[in-house]
């Protein structure tokens, strides 16, 4: 996580340095306050990562020295696939939809379809792997 934590600091450099050129070259308010928070925001997440490094210990990939094979092993855990997250983007963009036309109708069924996928995502089934 070491090398995630300095790539996010090196691009809150240079965020905190386009801020400041941004600032003495154009002058704009809303401009200058997006790359001042861009550089928070990045700045937040290598901090994060930062303090999650010190608590791991060294992978492969914070190994200078490491070769290919390190690396080599059970990479982790991945959940089986599932169709409710395009269903309930689907139901959120209908909805979002319906509150930037302010159509009522479009709301109340985005809103309940907005529902119905979050029900289907939390209580959905998986059965393990099948006995052979």
């Amino acid at each position: 996580m070491k090398i995630e934590s300095r790539l996010f600091e090196i691009v809150t450099g240079f965020f905190i340095l386009a801020a400041l050129a941004y600032m003495f070259i154009a002058g704009e308010v809303v401009g200058v306050t997006a790359l001042w928070l861009t550089a928070g925001l990045s700045l937040i997440v290598g901090t994060y990562f930062r303090f999650v490094s010190r608590r791991l210990e060294e992978r492969p990939e914070d190994n200078p020295d490491a070769e290919v094979s390190d690396g080599a092993g059970e990479v982790g855990f991945f959940s089986a696939g599932s169709y409710w997250p395009l269903g309930l983007a689907a139901a959120a963009a209908f909805a979002a939809l319906g509150v930037a036309f302010w159509y009522a109708w479009m709301i109340v069924i985005g809103m309940t379809l907005v529902l119905i996928a979050v029900g289907g995502l939390v209580f959905e089934y998986h059965r393990g792997p099948a006995a052979h």
